[in-house]
């Protein structure tokens, strides 16, 4: 079987070929420096103007005691101050890595290490409410360790002169600083749901150019007056793309909140701000529709949902508030949004179609008919990642394209998610797709998560076992779920695991690596 070509669909790629800094300049220049650009739970309104202002302060401080170039660790929750730091670092050509701070101390280690990363940015109010002493003190042997209230304590009265200065006229001044559309912008950390974290290097250009096709490709859906709700950690490039850049660099208004794990607090916020949009993930949309009172969500015309597959009983929550979810999918080396469902062209199943500008072809898989293995290429499209054997180095996608790692099929442009590569398991010759098995037993029983893993079996070389979080769930309601479906008996997982908590990540996805290693834990109690 040959490689399935999918050709790109026209998009300016030239004009998306612009620094972070000069595309939030440019967004100024067409919408104005009055306009509200941020807002959090302090409720102080930011504007477009103040937003460049205080950038221009403090990217000058942190200039002073960083280098051109140099990959500045940014451990900061969803706040205005995060967005003001990495737009500061940005204007003054340093490089944000942002750091997942919910990661624990050895993959934080490796990321700085992999950087390699010698300067982290944080704030000790930040510390102090999420209890990470111990983790930056363990960072900052060998570190240097920047406070943000210690930068403002030091502030005097030349340089906010300077910087509001510089603020009238911010081109001229940081000409000398102007960083190149392929230039580094960011660094991310992958959420290893499948294993070790890698650092992931994404141009200016790339975030530029995928923050302009998310908005060409929901032409007529996203506008102007829209306001953002992104409660997504910024480490996470769902939520410093889609969430932050694309609003920013288009002029809306964006409504940050540091954790979307705040039940209660996320909905009350959407209806004080009037929240248009709200960016999540299945799980923390289950989990605002249950904690929200009658009329929070209301304001919500669209909900983008991206990082799992957004079940049935989700939408069915959501379904009193008039509001339409669109699924979309994406991955962090691609800056990250590849495609999305709008209004105009949805397809239930499905994640949407590919964004304009991005190539695709689906590589054959040998046991797999229907589909294959996604590789993409566009501006979007990493540098490349980290070399943990030469830190620093960047090793860039072969020939521009990047292998997703994900089955997918396509019909007619939309894309139909079968699931991870390495979430397919091979039993009796046969591949079986654990994403699907999973679907089934959700619809069986809906309001729980639930994990099929692959152990090995020394008899068959694989066994399916269900990971769930159901307490009485029993074998012969999911062989005649299995059955009424139309599932042979060799996709039905031999054993079940209850546990009260399957993990998850900090950015919202189930950790696939951790549930497997939980099953072989547990395994002997069968």
């Amino acid at each position: 079987m040959a490689a399935i070509d999918l050709p790109a669909r026209p998009f300016d790629v030239e004009g998306a070929r612009l620094s972070l800094f000069q595309a939030l300049l440019a967004t100024i220049a067409r919408h104005g420096r009055n306009r509200i650009a941020l807002e959090d739970p302090e409720r102080k309104p930011l504007s477009y103007g103040n937003l460049v202002l205080g950038a221009l302060v403090l990217g000058r401080k942190l200039a002073a005691v960083t280098k051109p170039g140099e990959k500045v660790g940014l451990m900061l929750p969803n706040v205005q101050g995060m967005a003001v730091t990495l737009f500061g670092l940005s204007a003054y050509g340093r490089v944000p890595a942002l750091l997942n701070f919910t990661a624990g101390l050895k993959n934080l280690t490796a990321a700085c290490e992999i950087g390699p990363i010698s300067t982290i940015v944080t704030s000790r109010r930040f510390i102090d409410q999420a209890k990470l002493d111990d983790i930056v003190d363990a960072l900052g042997r060998g570190r240097r360790v920047i406070y943000l209230e210690d930068v403002r304590k030091e502030l005097t009265s030349l340089d906010k002169a300077i910087g509001a200065l510089a603020s009238l006229a911010p081109g001229l001044a940081l000409r000398s600083h102007v960083a190149k559309p392929d230039d580094p912008a960011v660094v991310l950390f992958t959420s290893g749901t499948e294993g070790k974290p890698k650092g992931v290097v994404l141009s200016h250009a790339n975030l530029v150019s995928n923050a302009r096709q998310v908005f060409e490709h929901a032409e007529g859906v996203i506008s102007e007056r829209d306001i953002f709700m992104n409660p997504l950690p910024a480490f996470h490039s769902f939520g410093l793309t889609a969430g932050m850049l694309v609003p920013l660099l288009h002029g809306m208004k964006v409504v940050l909140y540091p954790s979307p794990l705040h039940y209660k607090q996320v909905p009350k916020l959407i209806a004080e701000t009037g929240a248009t949009f709200l960016l999540a993930t299945d799980t923390f949309l289950q989990g605002y529709a249950r904690a929200a009172d009658e009329r929070d969500l209301t304001s919500v015309r669209y909900v983008v949902a991206g990082a799992e597959r957004v079940k049935p009983e989700t939408r069915r929550m959501w379904q009193p508030y008039g509001t339409t979810i669109l699924e979309g999918y994406g991955c962090t080396e691609c800056s990250p949004v590849l495609a999305c469902n709008t209004p105009q062209a949805m397809r239930e199943g499905t994640v949407g179609r590919l964004l304009p500008g991005i190539a695709g072809k689906l590589e054959p898989v040998e046991g797999i008919s229907e589909g294959g293995r996604l590789c993409v290429r566009g501006p979007n499209v990493m540098l490349g990642y980290l070399n943990a054997d030469n830190p620093g180095a960047i090793v860039p996608p072969e020939g521009g394209w990047h292998d997703t790692g994900d089955i997918v099929a396509i019909d007619d442009g939309f894309v139909a998610i079968k699931g991870r590569a390495k979430r397919f398991a091979k039993l009796g010759g046969e591949m079986v797709s654990l994403a699907a098995v999973e679907s089934m037993i959700a619809g069986l029983w809906p309001g729980h998560n639930h994990v099929v893993v692959a152990l090995p079996d020394v008899r068959k070389g694989e066994q399916l076992v269900l990971v769930t979080e159901k307490p009485d769930a029993e074998k012969k309601a999911l062989q005649d779920e299995a059955k009424r479906q139309g599932f042979p008996e060799l996709w039905l997982p031999k054993a079940i695991l209850v546990t009260r908590a399957i993990p998850v990540l900090g950015n919202g996805k189930i950790d696939y690596g951790g549930t497997r290693e939980l099953a072989i834990t547990m395994r002997p109690l069968l």
